[in-house]
């Protein structure tokens, strides 16, 4: 099986270190908002496992489009869930149901999730034309399968490098 990974020339939302990040971080939130008062069941509890699954979802939603404007969207949609998620933990601290450090520890963990998923929508830019992209990237756009490394993530490398046509990844 370990041939078969080496083999692949694409990436699963499983391999995403920010999709991990996000998965954890929701099992913990889990866990924690389990632990609330009981009328919380269908409230605050209910609001942050919905938004902390939410982001990862996203991600794993779109992993597989093959448009890359599509894979954009999924990422901007994932980076907005941390900040509802942290609404809930701000509330949660509020209430005096988590302490202010936890608070601050879930924050600064959230914080460098959607730092990623920036980074993770501009390196996706590179493969749209420049008068598309919303970042500013120094790199000189390539033709899709020229190299495994110049593929989006979750990308096949394609073995004919064909010229990526943007005009049609709406």
């Amino acid at each position: 099986m370990q041939a078969e990974e080496a083999d692949r020339t694409y990436l699963d939302v499983e391999d995403l270190h920010v999709y991990q990040k996000l998965c954890k971080l929701h099992i913990e939130i889990c866990d924690v908002s389990h632990q609330w008062p009981t009328e919380e069941k269908y409230e605050l509890g209910s609001q942050i496992r919905r938004s902390s699954n939410s982001s990862p979802a996203q991600l794993a939603e779109k992993n597989d489009d093959r448009h890359v404007r599509n894979k954009i969207e999924g990422v901007n949609r994932s980076r907005g869930e941390p900040g509802e998620t942290l609404h809930h933990l701000f509330m949660a601290k509020l209430k005096k149901y988590i302490a202010a450090d936890i608070h601050s520890a879930y924050r600064e963990r959230y914080k460098e999730c959607i730092r990623m998923l920036n980074g993770l929508e501009k390196s996706l830019e590179r493969y749209l034309p420049e008068n598309d992209r919303r970042w500013i990237v120094s790199e000189a756009s390539a033709e899709y399968g020229a190299s495994e490394e110049l593929c989006p993530p979750g990308w096949p490398a394609s073995s004919n490098s064909v010229a990526l046509n943007t005009e049609h990844s709406i």
